[in-house]
């Protein structure tokens, strides 16, 4: 049994979740080459999505606008029809950091794994809401099509619109009771 909320910070109540499974999440570059592969708990699914917990097993890594350190566990929320995927990422006690949000092309996603491919650009949501763009030298460079462009900065201009209307997992701030 997996306790899940507040647990980042918020008076929220408790909701008590059975991990139904677990997965192995491999992080592609834009050309399907796999950068990063680990496994996930999954929290919940349904058709063209999925929530993960997974925990950041690395040295601390300092990216300026936040620290992960070793036991961060973060919350990933992958879709099939997205491009993109958003993890919330709280610090082994709890308080959430903040979220980082990858440009991605839409996850393939089945019964033991997710794999999505990063397109570079990324979007950082602090505490307050405030957004940091990442990356967009790197995404500039890439060889995608007209389309693919499009579909990302489209992507982009939703996950901020989702920020500024704190539709979750956007919901959380600093303060909020």
């Amino acid at each position: 049994m997996l306790l899940v909320g507040p647990p980042c910070g918020s008076s929220r109540i408790l909701v008590e979740f059975k991990p139904v499974g677990q997965v192995t999440i491999r992080k592609l570059d834009h050309a399907g080459r796999q950068v990063a592969i680990y496994p996930g708990q999954v929290l919940w699914r349904r058709e063209g999505a999925v929530v993960l917990r997974t925990i950041w097993d690395r040295p601390s890594l300092d990216l300026g606008f936040v620290v992960l350190e070793a036991g961060d566990l973060w919350t990933e929320h992958h879709f099939t029809e997205q491009w993109y995927n958003i993890f919330e990422i709280c610090a082994s006690d709890g308080r959430l950091k903040g979220w980082y949000c990858n440009i991605t092309r839409p996850a393939r996603i089945t019964a033991g794994s997710v794999e999505a491919e990063d397109l570079a650009l990324d979007l950082w949501v602090g505490l307050d809401g405030a957004m940091q763009v990442l990356d967009e030298d790197e995404f500039a460079v890439l060889p995608l099509s007209p389309q693919e462009c499009q579909a990302a900065q489209d992507a982009l201009a939703k996950l901020k619109a989702m920020v500024s209307q704190k539709v979750p997992p956007f919901d959380k701030r600093c303060g909020d009771a």
